[in-house]
Order: structure tokens, then C-alpha cells, then sequence
């Protein structure tokens, strides 16, 4: 009874890896959990009180199916003078999370057959999305010694059938970060060969010693490119399920229909507050791109002291440690869950390349970082 588009996709592995370390906790076990990519932090004061003054102000009614003019308009303002991208507010699409900006996306662009490509490995859902909406991912395989970029020609993967390709940078799971160079090399291809880029920049914000680069900013890439971001991250904002797309208007309308005929409009009252994160002080922010640039540095180190090969990222809040000489990443996501009570993810997850990794989210504190340091040596020691 159950529709094929949902039976070739597989839960989550992140989340079903969280569950499991939250079902430990809740039976009285002390897990110390890196599974999800969440902040620890709580979202600045002044975003949720500016919510709390929409909702007093009585704006707990229907929007416009695509956002309220505020919001675009300020989202579109920060993309011209951050990411250099040529757009204008009627480009905006507000929407409840990254996730359902991806989803729709997909569903609206990607056809029976059509190819997306994917660099290998990647964020969880990019190929559960490509899958519901019928089309085939396509994975590029990546060599981390060059900042996980395509260990072949680009060329060697397209085909007529090549619809899209997802970049995520700074990206989920790798904390890797493309350079000029690389975007560049992919728009030249999309441009020659005609199909699109989704490019997800949700972790633009967090990001140490490289310049973040936006690939709809390229000559002639804004018309082919949709471009994924949200408030998640940066602003620790996860459960207010806020995000956006910026895309063409050739594909724009299409966007709205899905959106309009399902969630009719973001929470109205929450897309004041993005309003305030965009426009307001961002004190807040910047004190945790330091906290997490401290975190990346106690974690790698620690790491690296148990024997682990594992890359500095870039940008984003994980590592993905190489463990081959202990174990397969699944074999050690159980043991360092059952042995140490540490909760990770296992790399496989995020591709076939990661069968030999973990994934470890440093949204946590130091103090926590440490100590599952110490547990870990356990299985590492």
C-alpha cells in the first residue's frame, strides 16, 4: 500500500542514529550525543523578541505564499551585498527550513530518469530527495586530499541525461570548502552542458580562514543555479524552521504552485524574526563562529592524539575522521556508542565512500568535547 517514491528512500541516518542515543539517555545512560547537527546555543534575544512583538502586533495570520515582503526583501539585500548574487526579492522564496526548499526543488525540476549528480560523500537528503522525485543520483567520487573535489574529470560523469548537480559548501559532512577554481570549473560544465546547480550554503556563516564564494554569482550562472540557505545554523534557530531559496523566474512560479498547495505560508510571526537576524546585531553570531572554530581545534587535536586520520574542515561543525585501522564506521558508531556512551554517525550514511569514517558533530561544548575524548579512548586507546 505504501508508494514506490517512498519505498526506494531510507530513513534517515542521522536522525536514526540521534534516536538511538536518545532512547540510551532516556533509560538513564549518560550518552554524550554528536549525531545531530544542531546548536547548542540558544537564539539571540533580539530575534525572539522581535517574534514575540509580531505575535503581540497580531501577525499570526496568513502570509504570502512566498513570504512576507520584509523578509524577502532581506534576504535578497544580503545575498546582493554578502554573495554577490544578482536577484531581487521576487526571486525569494521563504520556506520552512532548508530541507523543504530542496524537496521542492527537486520535485519540480527533476523528472523520471533525469541524473543528478552528487559528490561523494553527501548531506543525507539530497539523494532521498532526488529519489522521490524520480530521478537517479549519480555520485562523484572525491578524494579528500583535494578538499573532497572530484578525483577525475567532471566531464567523465555528464551525461544527456544530467539534469542538476548539488554542491554543498561549506559542506555537510566533510566541513570541506570550495574554492574559487572548483565552482568555477562546475559552472563552466553547467553552462556547456546545460543543467542546473543547487548549491547549499546553510553553513556560509561558519566558516575559518577561507572566503566563502556563492556560484550564482558567476557570470551567467544565476539564471541556472538555485540557491539554498536558511537560519538553522548560523543563528541557532533550528526548531523555528526557517529557510529560503533564491531562484530564476523561469523556475520561481513553479516553485510557488508546490508550495501553495501544501504549506499555503511559513508561520507568519516567525519570519519577523529572520527579519531581525538579517537586519539586527550580530554580536551573537560571531561569538559562536569562535566558540566553534575553539571547539574544531580541541576535537581534531584530541582525535589525532587517538591515532585518527582526520582532515582540519573548513567550515561547517564536523569531522569525519578516518577509523579503517580500528574498524568499519558503522563497526565503530556501536562500539563507541556501547563501550564509551559516545553517540556518532556512521560515514556510510553520506555515501559509499564513507564506509570507513564517522561523522561527529562539534555543536557541543568543550567541556563535553573532552570528556568524550576521554570515553573514547576506550575503543581508540
Amino acid at each position: 500500500m505504501i508508494s514506490s517514491r517512498i519505498e526506494r528512500v531510507e530513513e534517515s541516518a542521522t536522525i536514526k542514529s540521534s534516536k538511538r542515543a536518545k532512547n540510551m539517555i532516556a533509560s538513564g545512560v549518560d550518552v554524550i550525543n554528536f549525531t545531530l547537527g544542531e546548536p547548542d546555543f540558544d537564539t539571540p534575544r533580539n530575534i525572539t523578541d522581535a517574534t514575540y512583538r509580531a505575535m503581540l502586533a497580531g501577525e499570526t495570520h496568513y502570509s504570502a505564499v512566498a513570504g512576507i515582503p520584509e523578509l524577502r526583501s532581506a534576504i535578497a539585500d544580503k545575498l546582493r551585498s554578502e554573495n554577490g548574487i544578482p536577484t531581487a526579492s521576487e526571486n525569494v522564496m521563504v520556506t520552512p527550513g532548508a530541507k523543504l526548499a530542496i524537496f521542492e526543488s527537486m520535485m519540480t525540476l527533476i523528472e523520471d530518469g533525469d541524473e543528478v549528480l552528487l559528490f561523494d560523500p553527501a548531506w543525507v537528503s539530497y539523494d532521498a530527495c532526488v529519489k522521490m522525485a524520480g530521478g537517479k543520483t549519480v555520485w562523484i567520487e572525491t578524494d579528500s586530499e583535494k578538499n573532497y573535489f572530484s578525483k577525475k574529470d567532471l566531464l567523465e560523469y555528464i551525461t544527456d541525461k544530467t539534469k542538476m548537480i548539488v554542491i554543498n559548501t561549506p559542506c555537510n559532512p566533510t566541513g570541506a570548502v570550495y574554492d574559487k577554481n572548483q565552482l568555477k570549473e562546475i559552472a563552466d560544465l553547467a553552462i556547456d552542458h546545460d543543467f542546473l546547480v543547487m548549491s547549499d550554503e546553510m553553513y556560509e556563516k561558519i566558516i575559518y580562514d577561507k572566503k566563502n564564494y556563492s556560484i550564482a554569482s558567476f557570470d551567467n550562472m544565476h539564471e541556472r543555479t538555485i540557491t539554498i540557505n536558511g537560519f538553522s545554523k548560523a543563528y541557532a534557530m533550528t526548531g523555528w524552521r526557517l529557510g529560503y531559496m533564491d531562484a530564476p523566474q523561469h523556475i520561481f512560479k513553479s516553485l510557488e504552485k508546490i508550495q501553495s498547495h501544501t504549506i499555503s505560508n511559513v508561520t507568519t510571526f516567525v519570519q519577523y524574526g529572520g527579519v531581525e537576524a538579517l537586519t539586527g546585531p550580530q554580536d551573537e553570531l560571531h561569538k559562536m563562529q569562535a566558540a566553534f572554530k575553539e571547539r574544531r581545534g580541541v576535537l581534531i587535536e584530541g582525535l589525532r592524539k587517538l591515532g585518527l586520520k582526520c582532515p582540519m574542515p573548513d567550515g561547517a561543525f564536523y569531522a569525519y575522521p578516518d577509523v579503517s585501522e580500528f574498524g568499519s564506521g558503522e563497526e565503530i558508531t556501536d562500539r563507541l556508542l556501547e563501550e564509551a556512551h559516545v553517540a556518532v554517525s556512521p560515514g556510510i550514511a553520506f555515501g559509499e565512500s564513507g564506509k570507513n569514517n564517522i561523522r561527529i558533530s562539534y555543536a557541543a561544548s568543550v567541556e563535553k568535547i573532552q570528556e568524550a575524548l576521554v570515553r573514547m579512548e576506550k575503543v581508540f586507546g
